[in-house]
């Protein structure tokens, strides 16, 4: 597609979502030992995409209720993957600079689904009947 964002890609939320994925992918994965292949890594490599999954998934419905339900599934994912980073830590597994990075990432997705959330009851777009017309709301 080159460098045109289009439907999906441009809600924030989602690029957030996606830079989470990368980040548990690229600095969180290659932390954890060999013995935690099955376990660990395979939960939070999971649930890290099921944040940007969810959020994919509910922009595609037309019903805003709907997009609602999954950013709720979205977030529930989010803080599993928070826990899963918590529990790397306590293991040993992730220094606290690894830690810290991946919970500013949190926040800052949590912040964004919060918003998107809280947008999307305000302005209940994507009745029963409408097409989807769904937008995240610029400048925040």
């Amino acid at each position: 597609m080159g460098n045109r964002e289009v439907g999906l890609e441009t809600l924030q939320v989602w690029q957030k979502a996606r830079e989470l994925v990368v980040f548990v992918h690229q600095r969180v994965s290659p932390a954890l030992p060999d013995d935690e292949k099955w376990d660990l890594t395979q939960q939070i490599r999971r649930s890290s995409k099921s944040v940007m999954a969810n959020i994919a998934e509910g922009y595609g419905r037309y019903y805003y209720q709907e997009v609602i339900r999954f950013c709720y599934m979205a977030r529930g994912s989010l803080e599993e993957t928070y826990s899963h980073l918590v529990c790397a830590n306590d293991l040993g597994y992730l220094n606290t600079e690894v830690l810290a990075e991946g919970a500013a990432l949190y926040w800052e997705v949590q912040s964004m689904l919060n918003g998107y959330i809280g947008y999307l009851k305000r302005t209940k777009q994507g009745g029963p009947a409408s097409k989807p017309t769904l937008k995240e709301p610029q400048g925040n």
